[in-house]
């Protein structure tokens, strides 16, 4: 007698948590009612962090803490595994809490192994910087790097807790801000020609790092995204808009070497080269260009056609890593141009054109 077919549909739970509790705090952080160090809780920073921000006296009193290396180059496979080793060393369960103090290579790096602790732990985050403040922290992307390729193991795994004090990035080198001021000034085109107005005639106050102008702009980056990862939390559409600039800005990270340039400064770069093709096509208009491009200046960033982090790499260097783009989905490059403040697109650029736009 034959068996008849069954065919089974169900919704998947959602990675992570099903909920990201995002606050935006001014004023200095009472670390330990938010982040009680117990048994249950396993805390993940770098050695920057532990020894030298607002958060390290609170850190160096944690009973459970795994320290990293600072710096992109050690955000590996082999350091992921070193948090998941740690935490069992510690006797660390699946209802333990992981809680990543750190920048973005940090949050990413604990959001990853907190994804494959016994197939899934919660983790929760005090972004110290202010990119993972802005991006990095927002939104479940996690991950790591391999073999100099940015992000090509990782997971869509939100944290149940973000906690944002912008007033922790007093402690921050100028290239750990500027870095993630770029982010945020991607955020501005993408969303919001308000934030960009505050980038363009509040330069003083944003590189002085007013508390009050920097609380505003860790919200209005943290609502914008909140915001499109909600509608679109798998980046099959909208999402794919915050890679703005990143394409061309991770394949300078790579070819350069991980770690030689900032991710905000390669960002700035790659965001520069982007609208540049989006004035050579004709999507944009070149006043809309130049408004950008005379920001990025003025902030110092590079905005020439070649950075000076790759040195003698080749232009070819730099398309072969582009191609390696985890975006990309058809033969040709996968690039995020605009038309204008909040009016993007994403597009299959040919390599062409892409040479067009460097030396």
């Amino acid at each position: 007698m034959d068996r008849p077919e069954i065919s089974i549909h169900f919704d998947p739970i959602h990675p992570g948590s099903a909920v990201q509790d995002i606050e935006v705090c001014p004023g200095k952080p009472a670390l330990e009612e938010l982040f009680p160090r117990g048994e249950g809780r396993f805390f993940v920073t770098d050695s920057n962090v532990a020894q030298r921000s607002c958060a390290a006296p609170f850190l160096r009193g944690a009973k459970n803490l795994f320290v990293l290396p600072p710096g992109e180059e050690h955000k590996t496979l082999g350091n992921v595994g070193a948090i998941v080793k740690a935490a069992l060393d510690c006797g660390m369960n699946r209802r333990g809490v992981f809680t990543a103090a750190g920048g973005g290579v940090v949050t990413d790096m604990t959001g990853f192994a907190a994804s494959i602790f016994m197939r899934g732990a919660l983790w929760e985050a005090l972004p110290t910087t202010l990119l993972a403040m802005v991006d990095a922290a927002i939104g479940g992307k996690t991950g790591c790097d391999i073999e100099g390729h940015k992000n090509t193991a990782g997971a869509f795994f939100p944290a149940r807790r973000v906690r944002c004090f912008p007033a922790l990035t007093s402690t921050l080198t100028e290239g750990e801000y500027r870095s993630g001021l770029a982010e945020a000034f991607k955020t501005a085109l993408l969303f919001d020609e308000d934030l960009f107005c505050l980038f363009r005639d509040k330069k003083n106050l944003i590189l002085s790092r007013d508390p009050g102008v920097l609380t505003d702009m860790v919200r209005v980056c943290v609502c914008a995204k909140a915001a499109v990862v909600e509608e679109d939390f798998t980046e099959q559409g909208r999402r794919a808009f915050l890679n703005l600039g990143h394409t061309f800005g991770h394949a300078l990270e790579s070819v350069a070497g991980l770690g030689t340039v900032t991710h905000g400064d390669a960002v700035a770069w790659g965001i520069g080269r982007a609208l540049e093709v989006s004035a050579m096509t004709g999507l944009c208009s070149p006043s809309y260009r130049d408004g950008a491009a005379a920001v990025l200046g003025a902030y110092g960033w590079e905005t020439g056609p070649w950075h000076p982090a790759l040195g003698r790499s080749s232009v070819d260097d730099l398309i072969a890593a582009m191609r390696r783009d985890k975006k990309n989905r058809g033969a040709g490059i996968r690039l995020v141009l605009q038309r204008d403040f909040g009016a993007t697109v994403v597009r299959e650029t040919e390599e062409e054109l892409i040479r067009r736009v460097l030396p």
